[in-house]
């Protein structure tokens, strides 16, 4: 397959790095709560990682703020050892 023309460029949503955020999620309907760390995060996701290895559900509720009422509902979309990226459901 060619293709003619120039290439498009394809914008990426902006990232935020940060180091290591601690973060909370929760499964079986906020009955059970783990840490974890957010490694980046953006409008539309974020990478995460855990101290160990873990089952993560393929979707749960994250917190950023500890205690907060709001939880960020998400989906996993790929998985590296004890780093998963997650997708936003909004």
């Amino acid at each position: 397959m060619t293709a003619d023309g120039p290439r498009l460029k394809i914008q990426r949503e902006p990232r935020r790095q940060v180091d290591k955020q601690p973060a909370w999620f929760t499964v079986d309907d906020g009955m059970t709560r783990r840490t974890c760390f957010v490694l980046d995060v953006s409008p539309g996701g974020a990478k995460i990682v855990t101290d160990q290895v873990i089952d993560v559900r393929d979707r749960f509720k994250l917190a950023l703020v500890p205690d907060h009422p709001k939880r960020q509902p998400c989906e996993v979309v790929w998985r590296r050892g004890k780093t998963y990226g997650l997708k936003f459901i909004p």
